[in-house]
């Protein structure tokens, strides 16, 4: 799969609970490529802005989209990677939010 694929299908998955990939497309495409290396690496798409243990089961909170999404968009418009946004921030590619982590820091590595 290319990350336009990827994006592509994300960006679906996303529109069914009413959010948005970030406005700007090369900061999607360059986490888009994160996720898939991720895949190759781990044999999952873990989140590339948090540490993975190569345990799946371990890092099941943060395949993408993340268990922690949902609240962080709610909270601050964003997921900590700012991949997911907001409708109120679907047009803004300089929304970058300083979203706080949520995952227990003994689940990484």
């Amino acid at each position: 799969m290319t990350p336009e694929e990827l994006l592509e299908k994300l960006a679906k998955a996303a529109a069914i609970k009413g959010y948005h990939l970030h406005a700007d497309h090369d900061f999607c495409l360059g986490t888009a490529e994160s996720l898939i290396a991720n895949k190759e690496r781990y044999g999952y798409m873990c989140c590339p802005c948090r540490l993975a243990s190569d345990d799946k089961k371990t890092d099941s909170d943060i395949i993408c989209p993340c268990v922690y999404r949902d609240d962080d968009i709610a909270e601050f418009g964003a997921c900590m990677c700012s991949f997911y946004v907001s409708a109120e921030h679907k047009d803004d590619p300089d929304f970058f939010p300083e979203v706080d982590e949520r995952r227990d820091p003994s689940r990484g590595l």
